[in-house]
């Protein structure tokens, strides 16, 4: 992890010498679902730590992300975002099937009914730390992990801490946080929760949200259960896109709402139980988990601004044996499976406007309503062998995905009465009832040799892939029937640097992805699979104790996400283009100064490079850089007060570009120079 002197900082009122600093182990649960030291694995795990999130204390995902080399998350509007993790950012219906994003270990979602937005129901705001596995980098994730892995953990609540505290910012930004345990032996009680409200910048829009953690905790010499509960409630009004090449440059226009009635309310539940069994050479690990998620949401992006309502309920179990055969070769074999019911509805309760073509093809009414049932059984396994200063990692992961899709309306491209429309027909296509199945497997070998004693040299070769996503399959457009898709697949080979040296601590790796059958819209509205890119890319975290009181952190990468099949766009052969909305350099550099033993200041610069807006590389966007300053002081052991001023310079910039040859350029602005204060008592 970077940052553990601001982590050791504000957790005590003293200040550690360097090196006892530096000596602190990072681990992780994400790499193998117990914790480990991070820098001995043939992988790259990046880490934020509470401390780190107190420091920052982000209103959106994005704000945490952007400290991680190689993440790339695009703030929309409210808690929308599409990310980007060693990948160009994903946009289109099954596109954040690329990411799997999780709580606790627990994905957000099914395999096949993501979200692009899905991790506004984790509660990042009062996380433990948050977790990126990049790469397709463990036999422990199946779909869905193509580009890597986002884990937001949460605290262990069920000892005796509490917490209490409160964030004020521009623009009617407030919020209350809350954390209570009781410690009541071999067993434990506690709760987590935050309630935000935000107006916003932006005229018309405001996000109103609430999450809940609770835990329970039980124990005796082999046994532990721990048991979560997390709950999420989002009411939101939207501001949409502004239109206008660098519009967002113009204050009047950035600040306005061209799509006042858009709105988003999304609900998420979820209930696990993690069951542990301890023994000398045995580890036996069980969770079964519920999950329910209902979402609606005003599609003001769509000519016709219809309505989504949408939901999941489903039930899943994760296991996980390890045996230790030695103290230099383990055992680990695993079965996760679970069912999901889901529920789509598209409607449109008034007549399209604009165009002749668009008021024909567009009708008013359904447009779609079907039910989807899905099942997935995952049984994987892998061998750990130590070999003098070598550790090798030999995995494999077979997945089965079934979908049972019953379309509740007539089937084909008419209106819901069945009625023919204008200019060749509806834009609208439902395909027949059925079935699909998607198998896939995924091998994963990894090298690590330890160099010296905190240092290590690590290479892995890694198979991902993401099945089609249900809305890929079955919310088809124009003369479409049935969507003949297979399973998205990357194959991945990294190698780099990790681990200690005197003050630094340093991450620094190399990567080549290929990715075949991905799936995309074409030219004719026709949900395919026939294109390919590449992906190469250099990533570095630097962590660097300068002196006693200066401390140093560096995210950074460069990279190069390419297309790598034909297709003539606007009568451009797309080969060999910059895949559109992927900066080839992004930088995070934090410089964190000790004034005190209780106080301290971070400045931090974020850079993003220029990147193309469209696959043809006609259009594009010319980057920017941020300035934020941050502040903490930690007043006697209880109280702590914090300062942050984001957008230090007030810099014209765009969260999101792109351009569609609908709308031409179009932008989600930045917010102009934005103060948060914060203060928290703790006991």
């Amino acid at each position: 992890m970077r940052l553990f002197i601001v982590t050791t900082a504000l957790l005590t009122s003293t200040l550690s010498t360097a090196s006892e600093k530096n000596d602190i182990e990072r681990i992780t649960t994400t790499a193998s679902r117990a914790e480990v030291s991070a820098d001995p694995l043939p992988l790259v795990i990046s880490s934020i730590s509470q401390a780190q999130l107190d420091l920052i204390a982000p209103t959106h995902i994005e704000q945490v992300l952007k400290h991680i080399a190689g993440a790339n998350v695009q703030h929309g509007n409210g808690q929308e975002y599409l990310p980007a993790l060693r990948s160009p950012v994903l946009s289109g219906a099954g596109a954040c099937g690329g990411i799997l994003t999780a709580e606790d270990g627990i994905p957000l979602r099914a395999a096949g009914f993501c979200n692009i937005n899905e991790l506004f129901e984790a509660h990042t705001e009062m996380a433990e730390r948050v977790e990126v596995l990049k790469g397709p980098g463990s036999a422990l994730y199946g779909s869905n992990a193509v580009h890597g892995v986002i884990n937001v953990i949460t605290p262990d609540t069920t000892y005796d801490e509490h917490l209490v505290g409160l964030d004020l910012g521009s623009y009617g930004y407030s919020r209350l946080k809350l954390r209570s345990g009781k410690d009541l032996g071999n067993q434990g009680i506690g709760i987590n929760a935050s309630v935000t409200r935000d107006t916003g910048y932006r005229d018309d829009e405001s996000v109103d949200q609430e999450k809940l953690n609770l835990r329970h905790r039980y124990s005796n010499n082999e046994l532990s259960i721990t048991t979560g509960l997390s709950y999420t409630n989002l009411d939101q009004q939207t501001a949409g896109f502004i239109e206008g090449f660098e519009s967002y440059k113009d204050d009047e226009i950035a600040q306005q709402n061209f799509d006042p009635d858009a709105f988003r309310e999304a609900r998420s539940f979820r209930l696990w139980s993690k069951t542990q069994w301890q023994k000398e050479q045995d580890s036996l690990t069980i969770t079964p988990y519920v999950r329910s998620q209902s979402m609606t949401f005003f599609k003001h992006f769509l000519p016709g601004t219809p309505l989504e309502e949408n939901s999941q309920n489903g039930v899943g179990i994760q296991s996980l044996w390890q045996h230790a055969y030695s103290n230099t070769f383990t055992l680990n074999l695993g079965l996760d499976s679970e069912y999901t019911r889901a529920d789509f509805l598209q409607y449109q309760d008034q007549p399209t406007q604009g165009s002749d073509f668009l008021i024909a093809t567009v009708p008013q009414g359904k447009h779609y309503d079907y039910d989807v049932s899905s099942t997935l059984l995952a049984p994987f396994v892998s061998l750990d062998w130590q070999w003098q200063a070598l550790s090798i990692s030999l995995g494999a992961r077979f997945e089965q995905l079934n979908y049972d899709y019953t379309n509740n309306m007539l089937a084909g491209r008419t209106d819901e009465n069945g009625n023919e429309c204008g200019f060749g027909g509806c834009r609208y296509s439902r395909p027949p009832s059925g079935e699909n199945k998607f198998t896939n497997t995924s091998p994963k070998l990894g090298l690590s040799y330890q160099l010296s004693t905190n240092n290590y040299l690590y290479a892995n070769l890694s198979k991902g892939y993401r099945a089609p996503q249900a809305a890929e399959l079955y919310q088809l457009q124009r003369e479409q029937q049935v969507a003949d898709l297979e399973s998205e697949t990357a194959d991945n080979l990294e190698f780099g640097f990790k681990g200690q040296y005197q003050q630094l601590h340093y991450v620094l790796s190399a990567y080549a992805m290929n990715k075949e059958n991905v799936i995309f819209r074409d030219s004719d509205f026709f949900t395919v699979n026939d294109g390919q890119t590449k992906h190469r890319g250099v990533e570095l975290e630097l962590d660097y104790q300068l002196t006693e009181s200066l401390q140093l952190a560096l995210a950074a990468s460069h990279a190069e996400h390419t297309y790598s099949y034909a297709q003539i766009l606007s009568g451009v052969n797309i080969i060999g283009n910059d895949v559109d909305t992927a900066p080839r350099n992004i930088a995070n550099v934090q410089i964190n100064f000790q004034a005190t033993d209780a106080t301290i200041v971070a400045l931090e610069w974020h850079h993003v490079s220029d990147y193309f807006t469209d696959p043809e590389n006609l259009h594009s966007y010319a980057g920017h850089d941020l300035i934020n300053l941050r502040g903490a002081w930690q007043i006697n052991e209880q109280l702590k007060v914090t300062a942050r001023i984001n957008n230090l310079l007030d810099a014209a910039y765009a969260e999101r570009a792109d351009y569609t040859s609908f709308t031409g350029d179009r932008y989600f602005p930045g917010r102009p120079r934005n103060i948060m204060f914060s203060a928290s008592y703790a006991w």
